[in-house]
């Protein structure tokens, strides 16, 4: 016999099976909630697990206070031989009303990885007049810094002193390295600077027998100390052409003297250029 069942009864079986329902979410859900971490939320998890610090800026990583100013993107430039002309011309700084100087590296004995992390990082548009005999079994190193940005340029096979050779051994010098350069890096470079900077008119012949566009120097070096000037006014100029000695130099090492010298830039409002943007 089925018993009939009033509103009333109904009514508190519907409210028992509610309750029974809401009971089983609650303890399901603490039981998915075990993490504490969880349930302090966000704002919480953050001062659990504060984050590390900021990674410096690529300026500070390197010695300097503030970022280098970007280089104009359209040079202003005169041109520094007569256009046509049979022999390169010499050069030790740039006509040129931008407010840049250029950072160019000798011989290439240094093998600093630190120097190929500054160059990336500072995005420094350095020339590097490499030597064969010197450079050695180090090719694979500038071919790093090549990939960088850095400017790869001919510095002759082995670094004789070349005015008053011959022309056949001065042209051996200096095609001789370009050659070299070709097969390393795939290019002949257009920029030569000679060892020690001397060279004659026979130096002249035989770069432009070699294909070399402008014979480089410099007026301004980087040594260990300080600034050096081979002439005119004794602070930095637009368009000067700065040697910095290599590491085989006593003092600072390579990297210190970059920073050291970037300093000396950016006080006196200057920026680093791409030589080969402006010779």
């Amino acid at each position: 016999m089925r018993t009939r069942r009033g509103p009333t009864t109904v009514r508190l079986i519907l409210a028992t099976a509610l309750a029974t329902v809401l009971a089983t979410t609650t303890l399901t859900g603490c039981a998915q909630s075990v993490d504490p971490i969880e349930r302090l939320g966000k704002k919480a998890a953050a001062r659990v697990h504060p984050p590390g610090p900021a990674e410096p800026a690529p300026y500070r990583r390197w010695g300097l206070t503030a970022p280098l100013a970007p280089a104009p993107k359209d040079p202003s430039r005169s041109q520094a031989g007569s256009p046509g002309a049979a022999l390169p011309p010499v050069v030790d700084r740039i006509p040129t009303a931008d407010k840049v100087v250029f950072l160019t590296y000798d011989d290439g004995a240094e093998r600093d990885p630190r120097f190929i992390d500054m160059v990336r990082e500072l995005r420094l548009p350095v020339s590097m007049f490499l030597t064969d005999s010197v450079v050695g079994p180090g090719y694979a190193h500038f071919a790093r810094l090549q990939s960088v940005g850095a400017n790869i340029q001919n510095h002759t096979l082995d670094h004789p002193a070349l005015r008053g050779l011959p022309y056949a051994g001065q042209r051996a010098e200096i095609c001789g390295q370009q050659d070299k350069l070709r097969a390393r890096f795939g290019l002949r470079p257009r920029l030569f600077r000679p060892p020690y900077g001397v060279y004659d008119t026979t130096t002249r012949r035989a770069a432009a027998d070699c294909g070399i566009t402008a014979i480089v120097l410099w007026r301004v070096s980087m040594g260990p100390a300080d600034l050096a000037y081979t002439h005119g006014p004794h602070h930095l100029h637009p368009g000067d052409i700065i040697a910095v000695a290599p590491d085989e130099s006593p003092g600072p090492g390579l990297r210190e003297r970059t920073t050291r010298l970037l300093r000396r830039v950016q006080e006196q409002g200057l920026t680093v250029g791409r030589l080969e943007d402006y010779v």
